[in-house]
């Protein structure tokens, strides 16, 4: 690959300087001093030119969680790369395998009457962030992660309500440690999780690699919004997220 060309104000700053290092030689008596003085000059223009040809960012943070906004909040923005083999703290790795032999494709949640008779598949917004299922009463299985009862962390995201009333995961927040969580495979195996807990965050402290990072074994996330109502942003301040692990 062909290296990228320099900028040209960094050209035209470097020429100069070596301009006035040639005449400072010309009409200064030649001696140490004189080759002292260009010599610092033409340091300086190398350090400078550098300086602007690579801008450096004081404190730059690393990138955020972003959300996607919508009548019920939105849910987080997976990490780039894929999840479930690296943490998410650095650069995920994306899921080895291939194809996945079988796909989720229903979610049985007795404890809150939840019998989602379909998965839609969910994968990323132009902005990075998790797309959300277009019908409400549904929800979606992120195909950048794990497949439910595959090693690693399976994501299944849903709104909890909509201007017509309650949706999917209207009461998802209601669940406790021990309830079931049954999820339908398209190859007819049903993989039971039990909840390990419920937790609420705040979307601008989501736990990223909590939720998306490595586990031991296999894992269930389920996502919704919950927390207060922003009327102006059209949107919840809180996500709750469900913890459950493979029985």
């Amino acid at each position: 690959m062909a290296s990228p060309a320099r900028p040209r104000h960094r050209l035209r700053y470097r020429a100069r300087l070596r301009y006035r290092a040639r005449l400072l030689l010309r009409t200064e008596p030649a001696g140490p001093a004189a080759a002292l003085l260009v010599a610092t000059m033409l340091s300086h223009s190398l350090a400078a030119a550098w300086l602007l040809g690579h801008p450096v960012v004081a404190g730059a943070a690393a990138p955020q969680t972003t959300l996607s906004a919508s009548a019920t909040g939105g849910v987080p923005s997976p990490p780039t790369g894929g999840v479930p083999s690296a943490a998410t703290g650095g650069v995920p790795s994306p899921p080895t395998g291939g194809v996945p032999s079988a796909v989720p494709i229903g979610l049985t949640i007795p404890a809150i009457g939840v019998d989602a008779r379909g998965l839609v598949p969910l994968g990323r917004n132009r902005d990075g962030s998790l797309e959300v299922p277009a019908n409400y009463a549904m929800a979606g299985w992120f195909t950048g992660g794990s497949v439910p009862g595959t090693l690693g962390p399976a994501v299944i995201a849903g709104h909890v309500d909509s201007l017509a009333g309650p949706a999917v995961f209207y009461r998802l927040a209601q669940l406790r440690p021990g309830d079931e969580v049954v999820v339908r495979l398209s190859d007819g195996d049903r993989v039971r999780f039990r909840v390990d807990g419920v937790r609420h965050y705040p979307k601008l402290g989501f736990p990223t690699e909590a939720v998306y990072g490595p586990v031991p074994g296999s894992a269930l996330r389920l996502i919704t919004c919950g927390g207060s109502f922003d009327r102006a942003a059209r949107s919840y301040l809180d996500n709750v997220v469900v913890y459950a692990s493979r029985q």
